[in-house]
């Protein structure tokens, strides 16, 4: 049977691999440049600033929902966040893309996130807004993410 100093810890062996990984790539010349570093860093930003909003979004939805008055402070206190936020962005020519359930789909303006079959709706109909978009100008920012019927025509 081997000794613990022959067989070495866990920590070493998984350095170990790290080590190899880390030269293998480099050999491949797989170097992560700068360039390539900052880009991932800003696309983590925009992911976390993303999701802060969405949170926002949720917590308005959630508490209207709940209806006790500390909720209904908090509540909002969140809607006036989010209307000062689309007054800042329509300052800055930001103009939010919110369609209605029933909408027609617009690829230009919209995402499609799912399609599902829904009686009483024509296939392209927007059955369910998950997220507003956002154009500036004429340039599309983000899609307004939305569900659409793909119900068959008959």
């Amino acid at each position: 049977m081997a000794d613990k100093d022959e067989i070495g810890t866990l920590d070493d062996f998984l350095d170990d691999i790290e080590t190899v990984e880390a030269e293998s790539l480099a050999a491949e010349g797989g170097e992560i440049t700068d360039e390539a570093a900052e880009l991932d860093a800003l696309r983590a930003e925009r992911n976390e600033l993303q999701d802060k909003w969405r949170a926002i979004e949720s917590a308005a939805d959630a508490g209207a929902a709940d209806g006790d008055d500390a909720t209904a402070a908090l509540v909002e206190g969140v809607e006036r966040t989010m209307r000062e936020r689309l007054n800042v962005f329509r300052k800055h020519g930001i103009e939010p893309i919110t369609p209605e359930v029933g909408d027609r789909f617009d690829p230009q303006e919209h995402q499609a996130m799912f399609e599902a079959p829904v009686p009483g709706t024509r296939a392209g109909d927007i059955i369910q807004v998950a997220a507003e978009g956002f154009r500036l100008h004429d340039r599309l920012l983000r899609p307004a993410q939305v569900g659409v019927s793909s119900m068959p025509a008959g």
